[in-house]
């Protein structure tokens, strides 16, 4: 394929062009593939977009559970040379599982949940250092925002491992009704946080468990905090003032094997 050289008087975007065949590209195609059902991963929107059409797709993807991006087209022609008509859509390589489905089933299946819910990484690679802790601890599902959460491409799969290929990861449209929900559905919500005195060692994660991990530049969210029923921190004994995530992620989701492991015993 031959890329046209950006002009001059054109900002270039830091971009690495996925293969065609994880695009969609161009809006009745988005539209038919929304109507399909496909699952979308992410969509890039041009900024401007106002035809009647696109205001048509623009109402469909409200009802998708994926990331909506508004961008300059200088953004959307660095991914494809071929006529977008001011969209682009990434399919997924891996189906997202429904929230409201998966918590009862595990229940059903006589399991007592744990879950890890991401508020707000958006980091592949510590996503997939997060999934892969996840598969081999037997994390029973990872849940992320749709509009604001990583993707789930096919570098966050290398970097999982390959654990992204069997581990349910449910995308959620507003993470302050998960989060209700999963309370609802009688599970203990543990955020791990820094403006917490409590030691993560001396909450019962031998309960039905959501582990909360918010980014490392944020934290969680203020409105998602206030949902859990347990705040916790992992005590930093050196200079710095925080761990990785994808390690304070493996530090929470091993605290909750190793109890759940002793409570066997």
């Amino acid at each position: 394929m031959i890329t046209k050289r950006p002009s001059s008087s054109s900002k270039v975007y830091d971009t690495k062009r996925p293969p065609e065949k994880e695009m969609i590209f161009g809006i009745r195609a988005v539209i038919e593939a929304i109507d399909a059902g496909k699952t979308l991963d992410k969509v890039l929107l041009r900024r401007d977009m106002s035809s009647a059409i696109g205001r048509e797709l623009i109402t469909k993807l409200a009802n998708v559970p994926t990331t909506v991006q508004r961008v300059p087209v200088e953004k959307l022609n660095q991914y494809t040379d071929k006529n977008h008509q001011g969209v682009i859509a990434f399919l997924s390589p891996v189906e997202f599982t429904p929230l409201e489905s998966l918590v009862p089933l595990l229940f059903e299946q006589g399991r007592t949940p744990l879950l890890v819910v991401l508020d707000g990484i958006t980091d592949m690679r510590n996503f997939g250092a997060i999934a892969r802790t996840c598969e081999c601890a037997g994390v029973d599902g990872i849940v992320i925002a749709a509009r604001s959460g990583v993707a789930v491409n096919g570098d966050a799969i290398k970097t999982s491992a390959g654990a992204l290929h069997s581990l349910p990861v449910c995308k959620v449209t507003n993470m302050q009704e998960a989060l209700q929900f999963l309370r609802d559905s009688g599970l203990r919500i543990v955020a791990a946080t820094e403006h917490s005195t409590a030691n993560y060692t001396d909450v019962d994660m031998c309960q039905p468990l959501a582990i909360i991990m918010g980014s490392e530049e944020h934290g969680i969210y203020e409105a998602n905090l206030n949902l859990a029923t347990d705040k916790v921190r992992i005590p930093m004994l050196g200079k710095l003032e925080s761990l990785n995530v994808s390690v304070a992620a493996g530090v929470m989701i091993y605290e909750a094997v190793r109890q759940r492991l002793a409570k066997t015993i």
